[in-house]
């Protein structure tokens, strides 16, 4: 636990405690270089262990703090100081929603809708970026007292898609809003954000969330299988126009959901319109399961229908009879019991000659080739869902390899991706470790941004040193980096070095003199390099009164501060020159008499 008073990276000092989970601590703390209070989550438990986890939070904090948006809580700053990671985000005084539900409950259809238009504005800005939440539930948006919303955590929550929860708070607290293809492993799209904005809605008119379960995995089977309650049967006042947003929102096939947030978005604008007030209640364009179960059969006649259409069609490896009660093939008219044993008779050898036959067109069926699917640069569960769908088998254990594909994704696969195969062959999955990182050109963005991303993602040791440039031939940024030592696709490793060179700009001294600087312009010059000026006046009549005639420092040398700057400046003269040739001689009145102390002097002398 992080005391109050300590400094993290010696910089961000820990005010107080504001928030525990299963996953993470939350501080409030004051950021003594930019003067403000931020809010910093700090990694704890397994989590700060797993080095796979912490690369990948890393990197997905990183590219969450592109984003900059109303309802989006901004990431300043992600890193690491003595083994804790952490991440500083822009502090939010308010409360979760899920502390407004609990306090109070349902809230209003106005209320609701403006919150769901904020957080499916917030979302659809994420989106645009190629950013998926992944982990959307009342507990990650903020409301500030104002009514403004701000989403949370998409760094973390990115990172943990790929991360094996055994934190039971995390898991309960985000099943609740887990979409079906999250929960059954198929990997998430920006719809799965959808589904969880649709249960979000849900709990926010009603108070309550629509699945319930003793454990997640109850949880998580009802997300798949069972349809949302409706909403109006708890509260009749609720248009149907609104449950129809979340309806759609909520679908368990994919396909019948909003395309994506803005389409949420633009119909959650007119969901209170008088024209959709007459809504009639959605039904669905594609089914909501890919699969249905079978019915039982309750004749034999239906099941040698089944069976004669089967011999026409491709059969499959399900399983053909299945134990039934004897009751449902006898007429309960006919007492007798001979015929009852006859029937039965029948029902065997029926069933003998069904799987006969069905093991005969299976052994005698030729299996067809299949090309082996690329399933490069998905991870490592999307790759075997995708083998598997094409009829593969895959091995248990992965072949892990060093590579520049981020770790924890495939490489390729033995077979290789478009060899033809039998169906049913065993595919092995080449899996990257990372660490092998190829170098970009870096010159022309900003040198704190690319430090912190080979610091931090790729473990890389950067020295950053200043280099003399042209300013003339550009107008240099300070922290623009000008060149690198290692050039583009050079292969690293944790550990390797690189330097980054940025302009080592020279501030010059103008032409004031040719420039016609004023004094004004020279003493605010100097206020602005802490250089000390010392103006001379100079009476002359050949220049305006306030030009400047001289400068101290030539133009273009450099400027150090806390040096002199002398300059002389015209001030006009109201005094006429006498000439001596035209001058009169004083009159005896002009010439002053003798005082009486003269006289006594001359009287001595």
């Amino acid at each position: 636990m992080i005391e109050k008073g300590q400094k993290i990276n010696d910089r961000y000092e820990i005010i107080k405690n504001i928030g525990e989970g299963g996953m993470a601590n939350v501080y409030l703390a004051y950021d003594t270089i930019l003067d403000r209070k931020v809010a910093i989550k700090v990694l704890r438990g397994d989590l700060s262990n797993d080095e796979k986890f912490v690369r990948r939070f890393q990197r997905e904090a990183l590219s969450a703090s592109s984003l900059s948006h109303p309802s989006v809580v901004e990431i300043y700053d992600v890193g690491e100081d003595n083994g804790t990671f952490y991440i500083v985000m822009e502090y939010v005084e308010g409360k979760t929603l899920k502390q407004l539900i609990k306090k109070r409950g349902s809230l209003t259809l106005s209320e609701s809708i403006d919150i769901m238009l904020q957080v499916t504005d917030g979302i659809s800005h994420a989106h645009d970026s190629y950013i998926i939440h992944r982990d959307l539930k009342p507990q990650n948006i903020m409301i500030k007292d104002d009514g403004m919303i701000k989403i949370m955590d998409f760094g973390i929550a990115m990172a943990l898609n790929s991360t094996q929860l055994t934190q039971t708070n995390s898991v309960m607290g985000s099943v609740h809003y887990l979409p079906p293809e999250q929960a059954s492993g198929k990997g998430c799209t920006i719809r799965s954000d959808i589904y969880s904005m649709g249960i979000v809605f849900y709990e926010l008119l009603t108070g309550n969330l629509p699945f319930k379960g003793e454990n997640a995995v109850e949880i998580a089977l009802k997300q798949m299988r069972d349809p949302i309650p409706s909403i109006r049967k708890k509260n009749s006042s609720i248009p149907q126009s609104v449950e129809n947003v979340i309806l759609k929102a909520t679908a368990k096939n994919p396909k019948n959901r909003y395309s994506d947030a803005k389409e949420m978005h633009a119909d959650l604008l007119t969901v209170l319109n008088e024209d959709r007030m007459s809504e009639s209640r959605l039904t669905f364009k594609y089914p909501e399961h890919e699969t249905e179960e079978l019915k039982p059969t309750k004749k034999v006649v239906k099941e040698e229908i089944r069976v004669k259409a089967k011999e026409e069609k491709e059969p499959t490896e399900e399983v053909i009879a299945k134990p039934v009660d004897n009751e449902e093939y006898f007429d309960e008219d006919e007492g007798h019991k001979s015929s009852k044993v006859l029937i039965a008779l029948i029902v065997i050898l029926a069933v003998l000659l069904i799987g006969g036959l069905s093991a005969f067109m299976i052994l005698g069926r030729k299996v067809p080739d299949i090309k082996v699917p690329d399933v490069s640069n998905l991870t490592v569960v999307e790759a075997e869902n995708k083998l598997k769908e094409y009829g593969f088998e895959v091995e248990l254990e992965t072949i892990k390899e060093k590579s520049s594909i981020e770790a924890g994704k495939v490489i390729k696969t033995e077979p290789k991706q478009g060899r033809s195969i039998k169906k049913g062959s065993k595919i092995t999955i080449y899996e990257s470790i990372g660490s092998i990182y190829k170098i970009e050109d870096y010159t022309g963005r900003n040198y704190i941004e690319v430090k912190t991303l080979l610091e931090n993602v790729y473990k890389l040791e950067v020295k950053i040193e200043k280099k003399d440039v042209d300013m003339e031939e550009k107008d240099w940024k300070e922290q623009e980096i000008v060149a690198q030592d290692l050039p583009k696709d050079t292969e690293v490793q944790e550990g390797d070095k690189i330097t980054l060179f940025i302009p080592n700009i020279v501030e010059v001294y103008p032409d004031m003199v040719e420039e016609g600087w004023t004094v004004e312009d020279v003493q605010a010059f100097c206020d602005q390099y802490n250089i000390k000026l010392t103006i001379n006046y100079v009476k002359t009549s050949e220049k305006e009164s306030g030009t400047l005639l001289s400068q101290s420092r030539t133009a273009k040398t450099p400027i150090i501060n806390g040096s002199t700057l002398k300059i002389e400046v015209a001030e006009e003269s109201n005094e006429e020159t006498p000439d001596p040739t035209t001058s009169p001689s004083p009159s005896p009145s002009d010439t002053p008499s003798p005082s009486p102390s003269d006289s006594s002097d001359n009287k001595n002398r």
